[in-house]
């Protein structure tokens, strides 16, 4: 059984990563796999490249042969020469720069202001000053119709006084 390593290709159209693969020759690109050793992901800057060493010198060792492709990146990575017996092999991979932190700039005023509570207590207090108006309106009311209601009994008790 000739075993192959060797890119599988994942993602979407004009935007592909592809898994590094131990598989046998026989198989479809994308088929089935014995073993993932890696990825590569050629869309970033730089370029992310990450190999298991260990599985690679092993497959390597069994006698996988690498596709040109991942020749070049075992090459990168330094496992091609540690093979061949090259003791000065090293990665010379690009590593991206870490990304640094956001920090909120504490002394300016945020664009957005929160919504604050005082809203609704104002709302709360308009609107019982409301009801209390309401309340005041019919009490005012009550006392105007017993005023009258008075006024109509005395007037009454005036006029059956006039007729005894």
């Amino acid at each position: 059984m000739a075993v192959k390593i060797r890119l599988k290709r994942l993602g979407k159209i004009r935007a592909p990563y592809y898994r590094i693969v131990v598989a046998d020759s026989r198989t479809k690109r994308d088929g089935r796999v014995i073993e993932e050793i890696g990825l590569y992901h050629p869309t970033e800057e730089p370029s992310r490249i990450e190999v298991d060493s260990d599985r690679a010198q092993y497959w390597l060792s069994v006698g996988a042969q690498p596709s040109e492709q991942v020749l070049v990146l075992l090459k990168l990575t330094g496992d091609w020469g540690k093979f061949k017996g090259d003791k000065n092999a090293v990665s010379t991979v690009k590593t991206a720069d870490e990304k640094v932190a956001f920090v909120a700039d504490d002394k300016k005023k945020p664009v957005l202001k929160p919504k604050k509570d005082e809203k609704p207590a104002e709302v709360a207090a308009e609107a019982e000053a409301v009801v209390e108006a309401e309340v005041e309106a019919e009490e005012a009311a009550e006392a105007e119709v017993v005023a009258e209601a008075e006024e109509i009994t005395e007037e009454a008790s005036e006029a059956d006084g006039e007729k005894a």
